[in-house]
């Protein structure tokens, strides 16, 4: 199917609306998609995103977990080497967790569901605690069952997960001991926004959330014996409130349905927020009973989504840098090391953002340490180069176990064969432009073409040549943004 270059600016806008809904596009999928109306192409970016797989790692067997941690004891002892061992297990697993749900994103099947729990995982950030596989696969899973559903459904479960739960130190919040880190998280973080609730609200609610435990093998549990069954006053209500009620309360008010649609116009649109349009998608979403999918069929739909300014306008993250680029051009790798070597070496490792507010993105991406290795990535992917860049050293001993000295060598598999072929009739001379509309944000510039048609060679094939163009277009600094 070769790519359409009668209608360039169609195949821009597609690209765009891929890129920023998903992790790009073939260039046989923006061909296809240009047969068809944007509304049509933005349905079938949700309605291809209904089915789920889930991820799996380990089984949730709650005898299993029994034995795994009676095989840590020896005569009535802790075995140190076995907990070495345990844990070096564990992080191995979490690893293939991470592994999974990249493949998953490459995939391109569910773009936009994946894309938004990439999105709700900061959000909602939870790191892998004592590198628990189960609790991390619950989590992942909770998130992408969820993404694009109501938004108060994904609250209630994210909050009920074991992982959120243990991240945020809920198992300790007691009645006569309340704990009031998950209850302030809740609200500063996840719903509310900083300056829509006080101090008052804060403890009140986390006496409310008493009791929401969980157990060894990944269940909620709500134990009354540590709840806190008195009456408790928030946002000037009174009652006998549970987490439960705390919830509903919060999705009540219209701060969060505008917190929430600010945070994702600043993540699928623009960081300098529209007031007037975020304004009148927050008070959609709140109408629609928090409507994730609606909303985002909106947004895509959208004219204004499409203007100049919005255009390039988003720095890629690493994962959607190494996801897009697996998506686009078919790319498997042999060993499972080297992802985990791009995502630490540029600061963004599924399972463990740097805190509970997860990754500042933007600008944060970009640094005088990753810029180089982002520029070279694509040469290693597609050259199979040798890599010596250490990664970021981030201080967390849960990371260590997922880091290699020495190099990395990048052994991959590409499907050149479905790439080159959407670009079988396109002349010599509309070559480097046709690739580059599927690539980049912007056309080309004169001296930029210059400079990638200089990594050819004249004696090449043409798919010698294809291959040369696409690695130089994807190493100009163009290919960061979407």
């Amino acid at each position: 199917m070769d790519i359409v270059t009668k209608q360039p600016q169609e195949i821009a806008r597609l690209r765009y609306l891929y890129s920023r809904a998903g992790f790009g596009a073939t260039p046989a999928e923006l061909t296809e998609a240009s047969r068809q109306s944007l509304r049509k192409v933005v349905r079938k970016l949700v309605k291809d995103s209904e089915s789920i797989t889930d991820l799996q790692v380990v089984e949730a067997d709650q005898n299993e977990t029994k034995r795994q941690l009676k095989g840590l004891f020896r005569d009535g002892q802790l075995d140190k080497d076995m907990l070495k061992e345990r844990i070096r297990q564990n992080a191995e697993k979490v690893r293939d967790l991470n592994l999974q749900w990249i493949d998953q994103m490459a995939l391109g099947k569910s773009a936009l569901r994946e894309k938004m729990a990439l999105f709700w995982h900061s959000h909602f950030a939870c790191r892998a605690q004592g590198r628990n596989p189960l609790f991390m696969q619950k989590y992942a899973n909770t998130l992408r069952q969820n993404a694009l559903g109501r938004f108060g459904d994904l609250l209630m479960a994210i909050s009920k997960s074991p992982a959120m739960l243990q991240f945020l130190n809920n198992q300790q919040n007691r009645k006569n001991a309340p704990n009031e880190n998950f209850a302030r998280e809740v609200m500063e973080l996840f719903t509310l926004g900083r300056g829509n609730y006080s101090e008052h609200d804060i403890k009140e609610a986390a006496r409310a959330f008493t009791g929401w435990q969980f157990t060894s093998d990944g269940k909620f549990v709500f134990r009354e014996r540590v709840h806190d069954e008195g009456e408790k006053t928030i946002f000037g209500k009174t009652g006998a409130y549970k987490g439960e009620d705390v919830v509903d309360m919060l999705l009540e008010r219209k701060e969060t349905a505008r917190f929430i649609t600010a945070k994702i116009y600043r993540f699928f649109v623009n960081e300098e927020e529209d007031k007037k349009q975020v304004d009148t998608l927050a008070e959609q979403f709140y109408k629609s009973n928090y409507d994730i999918a609606q909303l985002m069929e909106t947004i895509f739909s959208a004219d204004w989504f499409y203007d100049s300014k919005n255009i390039g306008s988003h720095i890629k993250s690493p994962v959607e840098l190494l996801a897009g680029l697996r998506h686009t051009l078919g790319v498997q790798f042999d060993q499972p090391q080297p992802q985990i070597f791009v995502q630490r070496t540029l600061g963004q490792l599924l399972f463990y953002p740097p805190n509970v507010a997860g990754w500042p993105g933007g600008k944060n991406w970009i640094d005088s340490s990753s810029l180089l290795f982002r520029m070279q990535l694509p040469n290693y992917v597609l050259k199979a180069a040798e890599v010596a860049i250490r990664p970021k050293e981030d201080g967390d001993v849960n990371t260590e176990p997922l880091a290699r000295k020495g190099a990395a060598r990048f052994q991959t598999k590409i499907d050149w064969a479905d790439f080159e072929a959407s670009f079988a009739k396109i002349s010599d001379n509309a070559l480097t432009d046709a690739i580059a509309l599927t690539l980049l944000p912007f056309p080309l510039r004169a001296e930029q073409r210059s400079i990638v048609e200089k990594q050819t060679k004249p004696d090449q094939t043409r798919s010698e040549r294809i291959r040369a163009l696409t690695a130089a277009l994807m190493s100009l600094p163009e290919y960061q943004l979407t």
